[in-house]
Formats: structure tokens, sequence, C-alpha cells
């Protein structure tokens, strides 16, 4: 296995979670930032006002994009175990 593989599977996977973590983040920071002006312009300092949409923007993002995730993952988990043979010689 030489180092360009290795490297070339790191940035696969790497590249996979950052896709993941900005489908997962991405709606709660607009939904974060939304919040943060309405707060501004009304002068409401309340934790919860922006914590709680926050949430479930989040667990709605989770679950709408669960099974794409699952399946990007898996898709990679199968790519490099059939490709085991190959990668070790």
């Amino acid at each position: 296995m030489d180092p360009g593989m290795i490297l070339d599977l790191f940035g696969q996977a790497l590249w996979l979670i950052v896709v993941i973590v900005a489908v997962i983040v991405g709606p709660s920071l607009a939904v974060g930032l939304v919040i943060s002006v309405f707060q501004a312009a009304t002068q409401i300092n309340e934790q919860t006002l922006s914590f709680l949409p926050r949430l479930i923007v989040t667990l709605l993002a989770v679950m709408w994009a669960g099974p794409w995730i699952v399946t990007r993952i898996s898709d990679l988990f199968n790519y490099l175990f059939l490709n085991i043979p190959r990668l070790i010689s």
C-alpha cells in the first residue's frame, strides 16, 4: 500500500465527514443567524429562544438526511471492504 493510496482514502473519508457535518449543521447555523438578528432587533436576551429552535432544526436535519448519511457511510465501508486485497498488496 503506497502513501498515495493512503492519502486518497484519507481524503475521501475526510471529505465525507465534512459533507455530513455541513448537511447537519448548515440549517442550524441559518436558523441561529435568523434568530440572532431577531433578538438584536427586539433586544430580547433569552438563551432558550436561540437554543430550542436550533436543536429542533438539527434533529429534523438528522431525521431528513439520516438515510442518505447511512448510505454514504455504508458505500465507503463497502468500497474499503471489497478492495482489501488490492489495498494491502
